[in-house]
């Protein structure tokens, strides 16, 4: 079990999904994604979405994602934040996202 301050140190906000496009070389097929968080600025990820989501589902799509885990290497693509899902009966990812529009970069709490 964890504590409130252990999930107050996660950083979760609300993002605007602008770009989707395959990622080359992944070795699980994935998208690269560049999600504005309004006042943070844009971030990119890499995210296994390709069973339930095309690029043009993809844009324009509110999900929720950690901001402050340290960046990672993907198929030579920085991924800087993790978006949030969770995978469904058959292992497809299904992305979290608000059920009502909700401002870019509002923090999850």
């Amino acid at each position: 079990m964890i504590d409130i301050k252990d999930f107050g140190k996660l950083d979760l906000r609300v993002g605007k999904i602008l770009t989707a496009e395959p990622l080359e070389g992944a070795k699980i097929p994935a998208y690269k994604l560049e999600i504005d968080f309004g006042g943070m600025g844009r971030k990119k990820s890499s995210a296994q979405l390709t069973d339930l989501y095309t690029p043009e589902d993809l844009i324009g799509r509110k999900v929720v994602a950690v901001t402050n885990f340290e960046p990672k290497k993907i198929a030579g693509f920085t991924s800087e934040i993790l978006v949030l899902g969770v995978p469904n009966e058959n292992g497809a990812i299904v992305l979290l996202s608000p059920d009502k529009d909700i401002r870019e970069g509002s923090k999850v709490s």
